[in-house]
């Protein structure tokens, strides 16, 4: 009998190498940012996104942008924007 040798083209799970920044909701709840990447039914997806995130955690406000271009990152203006008024930016894709 010969022998089989087994491959798992799994790549190992990177370890964090800093802390994140610890942002907290505040009193008032959660400022939910949302980045639309202008794909195809992504305003869909992140529309479920926002109402389960309503469902779960209280919501102050939602700030809702979207990219104009699929291809290219988000401009300054926009990260910009979201960093001011979100405490947490949620971004999809979609087909």
């Amino acid at each position: 009998m010969s022998k089989v040798l087994l491959v798992v083209p799994e790549a190992p799970v990177p370890t964090a190498t800093a802390a994140a920044e610890s942002r907290k909701a505040g009193k008032s709840g959660l400022r939910l940012g949302v980045l639309d990447n202008s794909k195809g039914n992504a305003d869909h997806l992140l529309r479920f996104i926002v109402e389960g995130v309503k469902a779960a955690v209280p919501v102050a406000s939602v700030a809702s942008l979207r990219k104009d271009s699929v291809s290219l990152p988000a401009p300054g203006p926009i990260l910009e924007q979201l960093a001011a008024e979100a405490d947490f930016v949620v971004s999809a894709m979609a087909d």
